[in-house]
């Protein structure tokens, strides 16, 4: 089963929107294999956007994601990535389709409720940021076999 990374941001907890977000995670039959609240420091930020730290934004994006304690998370399931990335919609919550996380609950670019891994190496490299091997648990839910086939 492929992993993904998907946090939670200040946005998404101080507006209380975690559990039905995860809700809609759990309907479509991901699995949850790892979850923890954190406070997130200045160094792991840059070091998870290290793509836009020299970027003129860069101070609002610190701002935004040190505002509050975040949730992460690994969701594990058949093509887990393109399936939260589906989910979560359009990074600009104005430009998500309805139906999407994003689309749903952000009006922002910036304070748009959810980051999802975009890559196969992206979401390595970021489970193995925020998640100790001991922390990650490899299992299989019962009822997957009523959400993906035989030969899936």
């Amino acid at each position: 089963m492929e992993q993904t990374l998907v946090i939670f941001k200040p946005s998404a907890i101080e507006r209380g929107l975690v559990g039905e977000i995860v809700a809609r995670f759990e309907r479509k039959g991901l699995i949850i294999s790892a979850m923890k609240m954190m406070n997130l420091s200045e160094e792991l930020l840059r070091e998870h956007y290290a793509h836009l730290t020299d970027k003129p934004f860069f101070p609002e994006i610190l701002s935004s994601m040190t505002a509050s304690p975040v949730i992460v998370m690994i969701l594990s399931g058949k093509e887990a990535i393109s399936v939260v990335r589906l989910m979560t919609g359009a990074t600009n919550g104005r430009q998500a389709a309805p139906g999407t996380i994003r689309g749903d609950f952000a009006m922002s670019n910036q304070e748009n409720v959810i980051h999802a891994s975009s890559s196969p190496e992206d979401a390595a490299a970021e489970i193995k940021r925020f998640f100790s091997p001991g922390e990650i648990y490899d299992y299989r839910p019962v009822a997957m076999k009523y959400i993906n086939g035989p030969s899936e």
